[in-house]
């Protein structure tokens, strides 16, 4: 057996995902449409394929022992000048999103990765285009609103084109979503 590049993610459910991965593409970002809309749990990560079942059971009980909670996106941030990335902020959601990938990537389990980076949770809407359109991106998704309940992660793996494929869901085992205090549920997506 050989190796794979495995991610865990939280996807970001229709008509957002679709509509972000479309804008992703307008603003020039060749990787689009080979990367399904998500706020990032464990980042490319390459392990390998025989330690696939132990990293699905793992994930298994990671999802059992969490709960449904309300995740919303507000606005725009970015990563630059230390990394070429435009995003759309976690603005509810982050702390639950934060403590899943630390049990994702806990030192007793099967898939132990340090970060490049401290963790942010965050959707990536430009990575790595001109400089032109990730200001563009900034702009135009400045008053981005979404909003769901997240009630799982999911295991994807790169293939050898580049391209996410999910290759198992796992559901929390709670099943009711607590209400974000004092927030209106809208779901907006702008149109331009």
């Amino acid at each position: 057996m050989g190796t794979v590049t495995i991610g865990v993610s939280i996807a970001v459910p229709e008509p957002h995902g679709s509509r972000l991965q479309q804008l992703r593409a307008g603003f020039g970002d060749a990787a689009a449409h080979g990367i399904p809309t998500h706020v990032t749990l464990l980042p490319p990560t390459e392990i390998d394929e025989s330690a696939l079942p132990a990293v699905e059971a793992h994930l298994t009980e990671v999802a059992a022992a969490g709960r449904p909670f309300p995740m919303r996106l507000s606005g725009t941030g970015t990563f630059r000048p230390l990394s070429p990335v435009v995003f759309v902020r976690v603005v509810a959601g982050a702390e639950a999103c934060t403590r899943l990938q630390e049990q994702v990537r806990d030192p007793a389990g099967p898939v132990v990765r340090e970060l490049q980076f401290p963790y942010h949770p965050h959707v990536t809407v430009a990575h790595g285009i001109e400089e032109a359109a990730m200001d563009r991106a900034f702009e135009e998704l400045a008053d981005y609103e979404a909003e769901w309940p997240c009630t799982g992660f999911a295991l994807y793996e790169q293939g050898a084109d580049g391209v996410w494929r999910k290759l198992r869901e796992f559901p929390f085992g709670g099943s009711v979503v607590p209400p974000q205090a004092g927030h209106v549920e809208r779901g907006s997506v702008p149109t331009w």
